[in-house]
């Protein structure tokens, strides 16, 4: 798990996609993209179940959590409601595809990883 978050949080991480957090409509554009980008590799190999590590202080002693997003687009926005950021690491049920959403200074980053 540690080794998962170094790799789309440490500091040589080069993102998949950046979103200028500055524009009007950030988040949404961060949602549309999550959806273009990570969720059909976290989803592919079932029926569209995953894991996600919870997001925020003591997510990583809490581990992986299996989920099923029943309502995409939005995953990043629904995190950002409950926990007011968009940040959290996904695990595609098969482990071959990590996925994160960062915020970063200025931009919210996609990062999508192929563990294979």
């Amino acid at each position: 798990m540690t080794k998962a978050i170094h790799m789309v949080a440490g500091i040589e991480v080069e993102p998949t996609l950046t979103i200028d957090a500055a524009m009007p409509d950030a988040l949404e554009q961060l949602d549309l993209q999550w959806h273009e980008k990570a969720w059909p590799l976290l989803a592919a190999p079932g029926p569209g179940a995953f894991f996600i590590l919870p997001p925020g202080g003591g997510g990583a002693a809490v581990g992986w959590v299996p989920v099923k997003d029943i309502a995409p687009p939005g995953l990043p926005s629904r995190v950002a409601a409950a926990t007011g950021t968009p940040e959290f690491v996904a695990l595609s049920a098969d482990g071959v595809h990590l996925c994160a959403a960062t915020e970063e200074e200025y931009e919210y980053w996609i990062i999508v990883r192929s563990l294979d």
